[in-house]
């Protein structure tokens, strides 16, 4: 069992032996799986349950303001791909989204440029052997109401809780360097 990292204050209740971190404790770490946490990991434990919230209220907020932009059968990362293939107005191949978007399953960044397709939000084009993909008058005018929405309920919020965004700008950058160390443990779990 790993070591709570305020255990000289966390006292246990008799009953069910558990943890009881007085209110005077400096603060209690919020983690989602404590079992995983060892004694001086329990910052990484922290920022992983932060990362798990965040991108479950990330994934719901894209639903939901595309729903509110009149598209409401698609899923987070159909959203994601018609806004990376609709940015710089440039043409993309599969390849190329799936890269920008760290997506490593292929299929299913290809399922959201079906259903994109489909409805008409986003056009294929085969040149040779590849084939790009670019957001038609639709789809461009899918991703303006979509930021419509999200200027009026997200970033109006943003700029009242944050006067400069160097904050936010360093927290991206943290998680992009997470994001490295995440990606370099996996391939050594994969070779385990």
């Amino acid at each position: 069992m790993p070591s709570h990292p305020y255990k000289d204050v966390v006292k246990k209740n008799i009953m069910s032996n558990d943890p009881i971190i007085p209110e005077n404790a400096p603060f209690a770490p919020i983690v989602s799986s404590e079992h995983l946490a060892s004694s001086d990991s329990w910052p990484l434990s922290e920022f992983e349950y932060g990362m798990i919230i965040a991108h479950h209220a990330f994934t719901r907020w894209m639903v939901r303001c595309m729903h509110a932009a009149g598209y409401a059968d698609f899923s987070s990362l159909d959203v994601l791909v018609l806004h990376n293939v609709n940015h710089r107005n440039r043409q993309k191949r599969l390849v190329d989204i799936c890269f920008v978007l760290h997506v490593e399953d292929q299929h299913t960044v290809n399922y959201s440029l079906k259903k994109l397709v489909k409805s008409s939000l986003v056009d294929r084009e085969k040149k040779g052997k590849e084939i790009y993909y670019a957001t038609t008058s639709k789809g461009q005018e899918a991703c303006s109401k979509y930021r419509e929405i999200r200027e009026q309920c997200l970033t109006s919020a943003y700029r009242n809780l944050i006067k400069d965004g160097s904050d936010l700008s360093q927290t991206a950058a943290l998680l992009r360097l997470m994001s490295g160390l995440y990606d370099q443990a996996s391939r050594a779990a994969t070779s385990l």
